[in-house]
């Protein structure tokens, strides 16, 4: 593999959140063993709110479990007893005989309860990640949109749901597994306290180097995997652009092949390296843990030897310990491999946890205002955003009215802050200073859903929405669609001659993901955006370059729908093709987040400033000999 010492790509911002992370991922083994009846609690909690049911049956069934193997060790002392009696064997057969079948009815039982708690938890399992996947998809759903401009949102949000989720039902599933280990080892343990004290002692020291074994694994490999976020995150991109549709035709025009594959070696060197180093320190660890744990095994069948040679000990208890301390390795394994699990688990729960809490923090806020009514009226004052970890402000002291029947336009260079204001007007942002208000209520005190019921928007970063073409003109407006609407919001939109020549007409699946699915061209999916827009039918409609992908005789159709309906709306139009503002009522000119020039299309072309500038260049392109 091809290594080099730096990659060409930049360094990914670092996350907000990375002292949080980094302080639990320090976490000691005693702290750790303080925390882990928490971890537990947490866990047992989430179940019980996927399914009380099958977490109590999971829990009781294992206990039972336990139970039931300390039952029969108990009852192999009395067949060991009547076996190493003295007399004719045929009567101390006869004699065993009674213990034997409570053996027999104890090992029955035992495999009875554990199959039946290996179903609960089974059925528990899919019903907690289902659980835990829709709390996080409620939050991200509803976050206030601003949080995705942070550069650590996306991180956190990542770990969140790639692993995050996943850790819930792991730790489920180990929390449920270490019960069944301890139950196991406490079996074992009742065993060998009513033998002899000295066994269980001995067994309990022997459980330590095991214990520190899977834990400091467990930590190993959560400090790896979130040092290696960032670098993980390169990797994906890099091979997303060189394994992508999209992708592929400027990859090869512009012979990016060897650049991006260089950048791919550098990453996967470095991961693969980090990869075997964590490797060899975990099986350093285990070694270690292994070696002291076989001699504290041996310790304990010293104790056991010495124990018969002085004769404080029958031998059939001593036969029963056997049987006992192999049980106990058993029950011993499973509960060391689940706390690792648990440890491990606990870590990755935690950023799913944290991530939750600080989703909670940028919710909108939750106000009893009454319901927005369709607005008459739109009056932004004095409006400053800023975005996360930027300097400069998207918008800066605007202030506008725009009315029902009316079309204003938003022009200006690129970042003059023009989708910004546009997005503050539809109340997906909110101002840091100054007021935007729907007929005299500010929107910062509504429930933004109410608000965002009454808007349309035809983004310049519209989805590619993978269902058929009619769910993506219905999407988010109705469950069932209106009787013939849905083909003149497509007409509108110059999209319906298109819809109707697919292979299945409005039922064709618009995805190359599925099978029998189709791809758009940009153009065809703008048609569909703008359409749905249409549909929508709402009271304020934003269209951000909304014909940027459209044809010269598309770009005509639906500029005409727009000025045809525009008497029942507020149109907010974003456009750099200047031709098609001047019908607009008025036309904002931004510069830097400011609004600098204002007015209708012959005001400002009298004023001779920036929009009569960029119209006349504009305009040279189509008159000049």
């Amino acid at each position: 593999m091809a290594k080099a010492t730096a990659a060409a790509l930049p360094e990914l911002t670092a996350s907000w959140w990375e002292s949080h992370s980094v302080a639990l991922a320090n976490v000691r083994f005693g702290a750790m063993a303080k925390r882990l009846p928490v971890v537990l609690r947490q866990a047992i909690g989430i179940a019980w709110r996927a399914s009380p049911r099958d977490t109590v049956a999971a829990l009781l069934f294992n206990l039972l479990t336990g139970v039931a193997t300390a039952f029969g060790l108990l009852a192999t002392r009395g067949v060991l007893q009547a076996l190493f009696a003295s007399g004719a064997t045929l009567d101390r057969v006869r004699a065993a005989v009674p213990s034997l079948i409570v053996v027999a009815v104890a090992t029955a039982v035992r495999s009875g309860l554990s199959i039946i708690a290996g179903w609960a938890q089974a059925r528990l399992e899919p019903q907690v990640l289902t659980t835990a996947e829709r709390r996080l998809f409620e939050l991200t759903t509803q976050v206030k949109l601003a949080a995705f401009d942070d550069a650590g949102f996306s991180d956190e949000m990542e770990r969140a749901r790639n692993r995050g989720s996943l850790a819930v039902q792991f730790l489920t599933r180990g929390a449920i597994d270490l019960t069944a280990g301890l139950a196991g080892l406490a079996a074992t343990a009742v065993t060998l306290a009513l033998l002899h004290p000295v066994l269980l002692g001995a067994l309990l020291l022997a459980s330590v180097p095991a214990a520190w074994a899977a834990v400091r694994a467990a930590r190993l490999a959560y400090l790896s995997n979130h040092a290696r976020t960032s670098r993980r995150r390169r990797l994906w991109m890099l091979a997303d652009l060189m394994a992508n549709r999209a992708t592929a035709a400027e990859l090869r025009a512009f012979t990016m092949r060897p650049f991006l594959l260089r950048e791919y070696d550098i990453m996967a060197g470095a991961e693969t390296d980090t990869e075997l180093e964590v490797v060899r320190r975990q099986t350093m660890t285990r070694l270690v843990g292994g070696v002291f744990s076989g001699l504290a095994t041996f310790r304990v069948y010293v104790a056991l030897g010495v124990l018969l040679v002085d004769h404080r000990l029958p031998l059939a208890a001593a036969g029963t310990a056997v049987l006992a301390l192999q049980a106990a390795r058993t029950a011993l394994a499973l509960a060391v491999t689940n706390v690792n699990r648990v440890y491990e688990e606990g870590l990755y729960f935690n950023d799913y946890t944290d991530f939750l809490a600080r989703a909670g923090e940028r919710m909108p806020p939750v106000t009893k205002q009454a319901t927005v009514r369709p607005p008459v009226t739109v009056t932004v004052r004095d409006a400053t955003l800023h975005y996360a970890e930027t300097d400069a402000p998207a918008v800066l002291g605007a202030t506008l009215t725009v009315r029902r029947g009316e079309t204003i336009a938003l022009v200006g260079e690129n970042g003059s802050g023009k989708t910004s204001l546009a997005r503050l007007i539809a109340g997906l942002y909110h101002p840091d200073s100054g007021t935007v208000s729907w007929d005299g209520t500010s929107l910062s005190t509504v429930d933004p859903q109410d608000v965002w019921r009454h808007v349309a928007m035809v983004s310049q970063e519209y989805w590619h929405w993978p269902f058929t073409a009619e769910r993506n003109i219905l999407l988010g407006t109705h469950d069932e669609p209106r009787d013939g609407l849905i083909e003149v919001a497509a007409r509108k939109a110059g999209a319906h001659d298109m819809i109707t020549g697919l292979p299945a007409g409005y039922g064709t699946l618009l995805s190359r993901n599925f099978a029998g699915g189709q791809e758009l061209s940009g153009g065809q999916w703008q048609r569909l955006a703008a359409a749905r827009a249409f549909y929508r039918d709402a009271p304020v409609l934003i269209c951000d370059e909304p014909s940027a992908a459209l044809d010269a005789r598309a770009e005509h159709a639906l500029f005409a729908a727009l000025r045809a309906g525009a008497a029942e709306r507020i149109t907010v139009l974003i456009t750099h093709r200047l031709a098609n503002v001047r019908h607009a009522d008025h036309i904002y000119v931004m510069r830097d987040g400011r609004i600098v020039e204002h007015g209708d299309h012959p005001e400002l072309l009298a004023a001779g400033g920036t929009y009569a500038e960029l119209f006349q260049l504009q305009a040279t392109g189509y008159t000049a000999a």
